[in-house]
């Protein structure tokens, strides 16, 4: 199994260190964690800094790369909080760093936080997914320098501030970022923290999943979003399943920003 979303303690909402994350992956049998840090500027929580020192970053896990080595396979990635405003900024970063693989998210819409509910305040249900999905799709037109979406449609994720909403009424904007994504050689994540926020399935659900697949989408990575040892491959085998079902063959890895498929 490979772990594509995982956080340590420079992540500014984790406090495990990195070497515990490999530890507890190697005693569970995983072939590849991939560290996903979080950077979000301007982010909109002041009293939260979503950023983090790359040098040290990068010189962390280079250490740790050759430490286990024998045991596991280490990849350097981070998660990018993207907004259409901070684009040109996000591009800068990725094109002078050498990360192994870019996830691109959106945890603020309107220039407003999602996770505390400020950007759900005055919208209806529907104003809300609309702009979420307007803004994921201006992002992935304007943002070149990513690898895959993380936890598209995360909004289902926060349904104590918002009422979940049928993902069809949304399918002409979605469709939209699907062809971006396959047309610019990119793809999406399957995420299983979907489970543990009491959803009981992956974000993005299996609808979104089938809807890719039939417009012709094939990079998909596997994630847990952990950000704690517990919490790595939540629920993968469950996950594999899934996108069998659904009719994918491969879940894809990534090194120096080039993805390889896997047979699942």
């Amino acid at each position: 199994m490979y772990d594509y979303h995982v956080h340590s303690h420079f992540s500014t909402d984790c406090d495990v260190n990195m070497e515990e994350m490999i530890q507890k992956a190697i005693s569970i049998g995983l072939k590849e964690i991939c560290f996903t840090d979080h950077i979000d500027y301007d982010y909109q929580d002041s009293s939260i800094n979503f950023e983090f020192d790359i040098p040290s970053y990068m010189a962390h896990i280079n250490n740790l790369v050759e430490k286990y080595k024998k045991n596991i396979k280490i990849l350097r990635g981070v998660e990018i909080g993207i907004q259409p405003h901070i684009v040109k900024k996000c591009d800068e970063l990725v094109m002078k760093e050498k990360f192994d693989f870019i996830i691109s998210s959106i945890h603020t819409a309107d220039k407003k936080d999602i996770h505390v509910g400020d950007f759900f305040v005055g919208k209806t249900p529907k104003e809300a997914y609309t702009q979420y999905f307007n803004e994921l799709l201006i992002c992935t037109k304007s943002f070149k320098n990513f690898n895959v979406l993380g936890h598209m449609n995360l909004l289902k994720r926060y349904h104590h501030h918002v009422e979940i909403q049928d993902i069809k009424n949304y399918f002409d904007i979605i469709e939209e970022i699907f062809r971006t994504l396959i047309y610019t050689g990119k793809g999406i994540e399957v995420n299983t923290s979907g489970f543990r926020y009491g959803l009981g399935e992956t974000v993005p659900c299996k609808e979104l999943l089938s809807f890719y697949k039939s417009l012709g989408g094939e990079i998909i990575t596997v994630g847990s979003d952990a950000h704690t040892p517990e919490q790595l491959a939540c629920k993968f085998n469950d996950t594999y399943d899934l996108l069998r079902e659904i009719g994918f063959k491969y879940i894809t890895i990534f090194e120096n920003r080039q993805h390889t498929f896997k047979k699942i």
